[in-house]
């Protein structure tokens, strides 16, 4: 048990020079190993600026709906409020792993109340590859050049083809 304490207590040291070495000025992570950090950041404060945006977006078309079909209409948009809200925190938190300083803007908002259900549709659908785009542009930003931001991006292009491809099924008329 004594050598299992000093071993333990042995790893925290070195884990902590590894810290103190890594947090050198001019001491590159992984993560900055190749790319231009300051497109990159730009890159995720555009993302979770829209991110944010659609929360408000998903949020407000949720207030909406009316109708027979309300209910299970206001629940999807209200998981897609809070997938928004997740990712967000995730781009925030890849911007502070960088080194960067969260925007506290949001991206762009409504242009109006909308009620009709497929022009509601045909915005989300606006939003969700707008969100692919800025996804795409970090994704070109870091392939080959940092694992982690690449394969960030490249989980949530998925992500965003999927609500994309989901959106697509709801504007379709059935038969």
């Amino acid at each position: 048990m004594i050598a299992a304490s000093a071993a333990a207590r042995a790893r925290r040291r070195d884990l902590g020079t590894i810290s103190t070495w890594l947090n050198q000025p001019g001491v590159a992570t992984v993560a900055d190993k190749g790319i231009d950090k300051k497109k990159v950041l730009a890159t995720l404060d555009r993302i979770l600026e829209a991110e944010l945006a659609g929360v408000v977006r998903y949020t407000h078309y949720s207030f909406m709906i009316f109708g027979y079909s309300r209910i299970p209409i206001i629940s999807w948009f209200e998981s897609q409020a809070n997938e928004s809200l997740a990712h967000a925190r995730q781009a925030g938190e890849m911007i502070t792993h960088l080194g960067g300083k969260p925007s506290l803007a949001i991206g762009k908002l409504l242009d109006g109340h909308q009620t009709d259900m497929s022009e509601i549709l045909r915005g989300c659908l606006d939003h969700e590859r707008g969100a692919q785009a800025l996804y795409r542009k970090l994704l070109a930003q870091t392939e080959g050049r940092s694992i982690m931001i690449e394969e960030y991006a490249r989980t949530q292009i998925a992500t965003e083809e999927l609500h994309s491809g989901e959106i697509e099924k709801m504007l379709r008329r059935p038969g």
